[in-house]
Order: structure tokens, then C-alpha cells, then sequence
């Protein structure tokens, strides 16, 4: 499917209007015919957005049942609740995302509940972001060409077999954010890959900048240290919940740094500069084999 009239969607209900879920709002307002709802704490929020013609009206448990598509952009445990306590209003066949940083916890929960009342449920986790939050900072353009990933229900250990045709309607839903690629894996790849690719980075990068140094680091640096902070700056609570949620992952890959920068220190420590190139010329083939070469 490469139409989004193929999805059958004529109304989406977005939850949430912060970065991500107004991004999602604008998105749609501005590259598809769909009718878009939202349901925000702060009302003021979504009057704003209804104002800017972001929104066409605010989503309510009166309505909800109109939407073809619901995309849920709270915290995990938030996105859990408004499911499972609307799970009865939500319209059958409809199609229901989130978009969480997680998924175990939050497609453990959800899949039964959508089987036991008719609708779709897919994982969903849009790789784009900004290093500030809120409706305000929202832009259609942000998932532009970035990679969205799609956790259906599947079983990496037993392979069981994925509906084909309820990703395909998933992904010609997707197309107005014109995300640059789909990934589709199990729960738990997820979660195993997140760890590494996005909170372990927020962790070093959250230490790193409470060196004594870095208050003194003004005329010398440039693009490597905003590189390595650009993400010290984050919303601590909802990281605590993502970092606590899977902590048995992102503990191994903490373990794996650990260890590796133990070496590191190891060699300058025994003076050993044969010990130490050779750490560093592995870390560059590593980075040229997974990464290819950047002059």
C-alpha cells in the first residue's frame, strides 16, 4: 500500500499533545484529508491547537469511537491506562499506536485487551526527536525521512507469524509523516536495541557533562562536546521510568562500556601506547564496519 486512502482512515484521535503527539497532529492537518481530534491534561493546550487549525476538535470519551486510528503519546503507564479503562469505546476494527520509548511492558499489556475487544494494537516508536518538549515546539516535518518502528504481536523465539495486511494498512496510515523507513521487530529486540542506541547514549551523556571541567569548558570546545552533551539535557522523569522499565537491558550495556573504558584507562595507566592504539584502532574499524566512513 502506498496510498493513504488504502488505510481506511478517516478520523485519528492523538493523545497527548506534546512534541510528538503535536508533530503527529500537524502532520496529518497538513498532508492528508483526515478529521484530527486530541486529548490533552492541559486544555488550554488543546484549544491553542484548534485555534491554529492544528486540531478540527478536541478528542472525548463521546467521541473516541469515531476515530479509525488512536496514537498514544503519554508516558508508558499512562498509555496503558487510557487504553485499558477506554478499551470498551474505542471502535472495533480501529487501529490503535502508541508512542512509547518501550514496548514490552506496554504490548504485553495492550494485545490481549485489544484482542478481547476487537481493535488493532501495533507498538509503535517514531525515531525522531528535539532536545525541547512541549506542543509548542511541534513541527510536521519531524518525522521526515526518520525511522519508524512497528512492534506488532510476534514472538522472536517461536517466530510466530505477523498479519501482513494489518502492517501494510499500518504503514499506508503512517504515510503523511513520511517517516524514511519502517523497522519491524519483535518487543523485545526493541527494547534490547533502545537500550543501546538511545538511553545508554542519554546516560554517558548525562555524566559526562558533570565533569568539574565542563563548567570551565567555554572557548575550548567545539563540535565533539556539543556532540556528547546535546542529550545531558533531558526531562528526568520520564527518563527514570524509560531507564527503570528496562534496566535489566540497558544494565548490560552499561556493564559493556564500563569495561571497555576500564581498558582504555588501564593502558594510559601502565603507560602502555601499543595497548592503547590498538583500543583505538578497533573502536575506528568498528565504527567504519557498522557505520561506513565519515571524512
Amino acid at each position: 500500500m502506498n496510498d493513504f486512502s488504502a488505510s481506511k482512515v478517516n478520523t485519528i484521535g492523538i493523545v497527548g499533545m506534546g512534541l510528538i503527539g503535536g508533530s503527529y497532529a500537524r502532520a496529518y492537518k497538513e498532508y492528508s484529508d483526515a478529521k484530527v481530534l486530541g486529548f490533552n491534561r492541559s486544555q488550554s493546550v488543546i484549544e491553542k491547537a484548534i485555534s491554529e487549525g492544528v486540531l478540527d476538535g478536541a478528542l472525548t470519551d463521546e467521541n473516541i469511537s469515531e476515530c479509525d486510528m488512536l496514537i498514544l503519546c503519554l508516558y508508558p503507564e499512562a498509555i496503558i491506562d487510557f487504553v485499558t479503562t477506554r478499551a470498551n469505546l474505542i471502535r472495533m476494527g480501529a487501529l490503535v499506536l502508541d508512542a512509547g520509548g518501550l514496548k514490552r511492558n506496554i504490548c504485553g499489556a495492550l494485545f490481549p485487551v485489544a484482542k478481547e475487544h476487537g481493535f488493532t494494537f501495533i507498538g509503535g516508536h517514531p525515531m525522531a526527536g528535539r532536545h525541547v518538549s512541549g506542543y509548542d515546539y511541534s513541527t510536521g516535518e519531524l518525522f521526515k525521512n526518520s525511522s519508524m518502528i512497528l512492534v506488532p504481536k510476534i514472538n522472536e523465539a517461536d517466530k510466530e507469524e505477523v498479519d501482513v495486511d494489518t502492517l501494510k494498512r499500518a504503514e499506508a496510515a503512517l504515510l503523511p509523516c513520511r517517516f524514511g523507513k519502517i523497522t519491524i521487530c519483535s518487543a523485545e529486540k526493541h527494547d534490547a536495541m533502545i537500550a543501546f542506541t538511545s538511553e545508554l547514549a542519554h546516560i554517558v551523556s548525562n555524566a559526562y557533562v558533570k565533569s568539574p571541567t565542563a563548567r570551565q569548558h567555554n572557548g575550548f570546545s567545539a563540535g565533539s562536546y556539543r556532540d556528547l552533551t546535546r542529550v545531558a539535557w533531558l526531562n528526568e522523569t520520564m527518563w527514570t521510568e524509560i531507564f527503570m522499565e528496562n534496566r535489566d537491558n540497558l544494565i548490560k550495556e552499561l556493564d559493556s562500556i564500563i569495561h571497555s573504558l576500564s581498558e582504555y584507562k588501564d593502558a594510559m595507566e601502565r603507560e602502555d601506547s601499543e595497548t592503547l592504539w590498538k583500543l583505538l584502532h578497533e573502536g575506528k574499524v568498528a565504527k567504519e564496519e557498522i557505520d561506513g566512513f565519515y571524512a
